[in-house]
Parts: structure tokens; C-alpha cells; sequence
């Protein structure tokens, strides 16, 4: 099989498009969305205009249709901006993709056919406060009430949550019997019963919102429903599986801004006469933050190539490439800032806001524990 990451020139002109934005909108409003923990619904609107927001809706739905691979382009353009503003079409393309993988064309054209009409967002609500990684042992409920469920419970960490035209929720017709029970349904935010708490004191990717949202006996129709009543769990992995390779992505963005800081700043910095990237120790730090960038970033770009292509092997490669990918970019930005020393950890300069951003991407869709868990099931099912 021969492999083949050159990007297209259509694939070129979006990066270009996306590196663009990324370097003269977004990055130079970071710092300020960080410090205030503000929404920047105004960059939302102009990705949104220049055609790069919620990028997969098909387009029988009216949308571009786009793949995984060019969400990876543009995500590491975006993380290596802001990986908290990132997270805002990220988290929208997670709430778009269980309805790709299990709605009907009614339901697409339905849900995802007004995402492209104007600037607005999708949600996925998975978490609740006391199930963390046991995604099955969920206690929202859904009870059948005619040609109606009846939603009940507390979704937690959810990213856009408020911000979104719906969330795609997960919910269990019965808490014994886990992960069969559970059953994926769309739930539009302007339905009576519903309400948003917003999560404050957040380490990093304070731009991004996340929330608690109550579901208080909320009327949902059964039309709403994707796939069938023993589906839901099945379609949230499935999403997952996907959707972990732009988080990847967002990490590749993360390490690049870290080398991109490290490298200019150890050419500025003067020590005993002359710069200190003249130093071994200096340039060893920043060859092994290149070694993991290049790296993490052809294992991403695989990982979608993968799952554009319908590979079961992707359900492993995203494992892989989320996993790696954030770690790498986690110790980029620590030694970014080892290498800026006393600056480094001050917030006039943006390593030390890679750190706290990229932390999350170790934690949300999947912890890296696990990630591992994943990779070693498939290592061992290929010997058993």
C-alpha cells in the first residue's frame, strides 16, 4: 500500500487559509480570552465566514464535507494559535460526528443543515459528575412517554454546552444494564427543563466554555433519537474513536509553538558573551522538541488518513497518535519554558499558557490512561 501525506493543493490553500487566521486573529487575542476567561464569539463568527467552521457537515446538508485529515491541518493551526479557542470547533465538530456516523438523512439535513447557515456550534454530552472514564455508568435517564423521552440527570465538562444549537446527549433506559441501555439522542438547547452552569477556575483553555447542564424532566421526541434503543454507547465510542485524532492535532500545534518560542528566544538570549543557542544543552532541548513534533505530527496526519479511509485501524492509530501527541507537546512547552528560565514562567510571554492548555488534552476525550488501555487491547487481540 503506498503512503502518500503530501498535502493537495487544495489541502495547501486550506492551511494556508487556516495559518493565516491563526497568526492574525487568533493568536493575538490569547493571552487577553485566557486572562479573562472570555468566549470569542467574534472569531467564532469570522472562522465561520472564511468557510472553516464545522467542516465535515456533508454536503447533501449543505456543508463542505471535508475529512479528518484536512480537520488536522487546520487544527494544528489553530492549537498552535490558542488551543483553548481551538477547542471551540473542535468540541463542535465531537457534537457533529454521532449524527455523520448514526443519523438518517432526514436528521442530518435537520441538525446539521442550520450549522452552515450561519455561525453556530454542536455539543457532545457524555460526562456526568461521578462517571469520569466509566462512560457506561451513566445516570441520566431517559424514559419512554409515548412518542416523547423524558430526560433526566446532570452532564458535566461539557465543552459549548450553552454555546451550542443542541448537544447530542447519551442517556440510559435502565442504569443496570450499562453500556445496552444507553441510548444517543439529540436535545436542543431552547427545549424547557434545561439549565447551564458555567465551569469557572479552569486551569488553562479558559476560552473555551465548558459547563454543567441540568436536564430537568425535559421532553425530547423520539424522532430525535439516533440509531436504535441499544445504539448509544456503541455511537459515543465510535465518535470518539474519530474524534480524538483532532486533539491530536491541536497538541501538534501546541509543540510547534513551543519550539517556534524556544528557538527565537534562545537566539535573543545573551549568557557569558554570546547567545545562549550557541549552547549544547540549549540546542539538545530544542533537537528532541523537533524530534517529537515531526514525529507526533505524521502519526496524526496517519491516524486520519486512516479513518478517512474507513481503516479499522484507525480505532488503535487515534489511540496512539492522542496519547503521543499530547505528551510530546506537554513536555514541549515545559521545556519552552526551561528554556526561557525566569520568563518562561511569567505570563509576558505565551509558554507558560502551552502548559496549562495542553494539560487538558491529556484528559478530555479519553484520558491517556485510557488511551493505553485501547492500544494494549488491540495488541493482544491480535494474539489471542
Amino acid at each position: 500500500m503506498a503512503l502518500d501525506f503530501s498535502l493537495t493543493e487544495e489541502q495547501k490553500q486550506l492551511q494556508q487559509l487556516a495559518r493565516r487566521f491563526a497568526r492574525e486573529q487568533v493568536a493575538p487575542a490569547a493571552a487577553e480570552n485566557d486572562e479573562k476567561a472570555r468566549v470569542p464569539w467574534e472569531l467564532v463568527e469570522q472562522l465561520y465566514e472564511i468557510g472553516l467552521l464545522n467542516i465535515s457537515v456533508p454536503e447533501e446538508a449543505g456543508g463542505l464535507g471535508l475529512g479528518l485529515v484536512e480537520e488536522v491541518i487546520i487544527g494544528e493551526e489553530l492549537g498552535w494559535a490558542d488551543m483553548g479557542f481551538y477547542t471551540i470547533p473542535m468540541a463542535s465538530e465531537l457534537g457533529i460526528t454521532p449524527i455523520l456516523l448514526a443519523g438518517d438523512e432526514e436528521q442530518k439535513k435537520r441538525f446539521l443543515g442550520p450549522l452552515t447557515e450561519r455561525p453556530s456550534l454542536a455539543a457532545f454530552a457524555l460526562s456526568e459528575p461521578g462517571n469520569g472514564s466509566d462512560a457506561a455508568a451513566l445516570r441520566t435517564r431517559a424514559v419512554r412517554d409515548g412518542d416523547h423521552y423524558v430526560i433526566t440527570g446532570t452532564k458535566m465538562w461539557i465543552s459549548n454546552g450553552k454555546e451550542a444549537d443542541f448537544n447530542v446527549v447519551f442517556a440510559t433506559l435502565n442504569p443496570e444494564l450499562r453500556h445496552k441501555g444507553v441510548i444517543a439522542i439529540v436535545i436542543e438547547n431552547d427545549r424547557d427543563g434545561i439549565s447551564f452552569n458555567k465551569i469557572q477556575g479552569k486551569m488553562g483553555q479558559r476560552a473555551a466554555p465548558t459547563y454543567e447542564i441540568v436536564y430537568d424532566e425535559v421532553r425530547v421526541p423520539v424522532k430525535n433519537r439516533l440509531g436504535d434503543e441499544q445504539a448509544g454507547f456503541k455511537i459515543a465510542m465510535l465518535t470518539l474513536d474519530k474524534t480524538r485524532i483532532p486533539v491530536a492535532a491541536g497538541s501538534v500545534g501546541v509543540a510547534r509553538r513551543a519550539l517556534d518560542e524556544a528557538a527565537k528566544y534562545s537566539l535573543e538570549r545573551e549568557a557569558f558573551g554570546r547567545p545562549i543557542a550557541d549552547f549544547q544543552a540549549i540546542q539538545f532541548k530544542l533537537a528532541n522538541m523537533k524530534i517529537g513534533l515531526e514525529t507526533a505530527r505524521i502519526y496524526t496526519l496517519y491516524a486520519a488518513w486512516l479513518a478517512d479511509r474507513g481503516d479499522p485501524a484507525h480505532i488503535s492509530a487515534s489511540a496512539v497518535a492522542k496519547a503521543y501527541a499530547s505528551e510530546i507537546a506537554f513536555e514541549a512547552a515545559n521545556e519552552a519554558i526551561q528554556v526561557l528560565g525566569g520568563y518562561g514562567y511569567v505570563n509576558d510571554f505565551p509558554v507558560e499558557k502551552l502548559l496549562r492548555d495542553v494539560k487538558l488534552n491529556q484528559i478530555y476525550e479519553g484520558t491517556n490512561e485510557i488511551q493505553r488501555i485501547i492500544i494494549a487491547r488491540d495488541i493482544l487481540k491480535a494474539l489471542r
